[in-house]
């Protein structure tokens, strides 16, 4: 083992727990330098690295670890912005554990190389000392290009097509640009400051955002072409909830998950001090699910005030989708988990409002499609959950509003945009789709991803017709 395998992977430092439990502050506070220079150098600089291929946005990631080993910080954050427009929200939220950390070396026999971490420390370094983004210096191509939606997908997308020359315009429905980032992750996850400070740096690069602008209804994909623009992105998202469809779920005190979050992060209720964004606070809170949603879901009902805030998952901890670090900070924040539970009913008091949740209790049966035992019914084993909210995060689909004006947009059976390969070319000449749109609900650097992807498709149809 060589002497880097055997220096211990620098851990993160946390808000303590009980300031946690009470405060939307941000958990995860970051590397010191002195912290970021011992990981880096734990890099064993291999000669075939495997990181860089498992980065949806393929960041040169020895090129900036090397660089801040050297404490050479600013020239890591130029290596990482080279591909990565949004590297302070990647290195917070990206499961890298799952994409370019897996394939370390050093996960071989112990921990990898902690990437994301080091990405995190290397953006907020920049913008501690106030570094700026230098515009390339590029001549205008002349054309114009329409984003809808300024989710990751979209605000990517921009950065790169500007970079190249183009006249980019983003039409976001909501009154703020980010899309899950702002709406969706909570600020304990990911501070508001840190979306509206990347987003600032593409308005640097000329992009220009227009919100409370909702295609389908204000303009029609068409009207955009009409307008003048040559061509058009779309990356509006997965955020229409999906329902269970089990009797009570209409009743109050039942919210999706998208309808809590958005209050919570978007609307500023958990900001009670200064906003009037109003909040049901239950005090026996049950979130349905067992993704990230769900996890945010459920810290946030804590922070809201709930004494007992209880997961509830068909299928037992082994299966959790969620990022095993947020599942471990629900715990030890203590949200509780009922594993191999499925709701059946939410009753209700005689006011209509939730008093308890009756579930079917099951075991594992065989992998279904996606690979995951499937849960199946214990014959005659109920179990009776008392709570007094219902917080469903069992997914979220496409919204179709932007498709009623765009008929010849194809789309498949789950109401996704029909793309041909990985270009984000659509059936519509000269439009483009990427992330959850296309994919469903998936992560914000795959979203990315395909948003850089998209963006060189698009520019070599401007430019060549192709």
């Amino acid at each position: 083992m060589s002497p880097k395998e055997k220096t211990p992977r620098q851990e993160m430092p946390l808000l303590d727990l009980p300031t946690r439990k009470t405060t939307f502050r941000e958990v995860a506070l970051g590397y010191t330098p002195e912290q970021a220079i011992a990981e880096a150098k734990r890099c064993t600089r291999c000669k075939k690295p495997r990181c860089v291929p498992g980065c949806p946005v393929a960041i040169d990631i020895p090129k900036f670890i090397a660089l801040t080993a050297e404490g050479k910080f600013l020239e890591a954050y130029d290596v990482i912005k080279e591909t990565n427009a949004l590297p302070a929200i990647c290195g917070r939220v990206c499961p890298q554990e799952e994409q370019c950390e897996v394939v370390c070396v050093l996960a071989v026999k112990g921990e990898p190389v902690a990437i994301g971490r080091l990405e995190r420390f290397v953006a907020d370094y920049a913008a501690s000392v106030g570094k700026k983004d230098v515009p390339p210096s590029v001549t205008p191509t002349g054309k114009k290009v329409a984003i809808i939606g300024a989710g990751p997908s979209g605000l990517t997308c921009a950065g790169e097509l500007a970079k190249r020359g183009h006249a980019v315009t983003i039409f976001e429905a909501l009154h703020l640009p980010g899309g899950v980032l702002v709406y969706g992750i909570p600020e304990f996850r990911l501070p508001k400051r840190i979306v509206a400070a990347e987003i600032n740096q593409l308005r640097d690069l000329g992009v220009e955002i227009v919100t409370n602008y909702v295609v389908g209804l204000r303009a029609s994909v068409d009207d955009l072409f009409a307008k003048g623009y040559d061509a058009v992105f779309v990356g509006t998202g997965a955020g229409l909830p999906k329902f269970l469809n089990i009797p009570g779920e209409n009743l109050c005190g039942v919210f999706s998950a998208n309808e809590y979050l958005t209050r919570v992060n978007l609307m500023g209720a958990y900001d009670r001090e200064h906003t009037a964004t109003p909040i049901f606070v239950g005090k026996k809170v049950a979130v349905l699910g067992a993704g990230n949603t769900a996890m945010d879901s459920a810290r946030t009902a804590l922070r809201l005030g709930g004494d007992e805030v209880t997961i509830v998952y068909r299928r037992t901890r082994q299966e959790v989708p969620a990022r095993a670090e947020e599942v471990g900070h629900a715990e030890e924040e203590g949200v509780e988990f009922r594993f191999l539970r499925a709701p059946v009913e939410i009753l209700g008091n005689e006011r209509g409002w939730v008093r308890a949740m009756r579930c079917q209790v099951m075991e594992l049966g065989e992998p279904d499609e996606s690979g995951r035992r499937r849960p199946v019914p214990i014959e005659g084993r109920e179990e009776t959950i008392e709570c007094d909210a219902v917080v469903n995060a069992v997914g979220a689909g496409a919204n179709k509003l932007l498709f009623r004006t765009a008929p010849d947009i194809e789309l498949n059976k789950w109401g996704h945009i029909v793309t041909k390969g990985e270009t984000g070319e659509t059936t519509k000449q000269g439009v483009y789709a990427g992330g959850d749109i296309v994919t469903g609900a998936a992560t914000v650097i795959l979203a990315m991803g395909a948003g850089r992807t998209a963006a060189q498709a698009i520019h070599e149809y401007l430019v060549n017709g192709k």
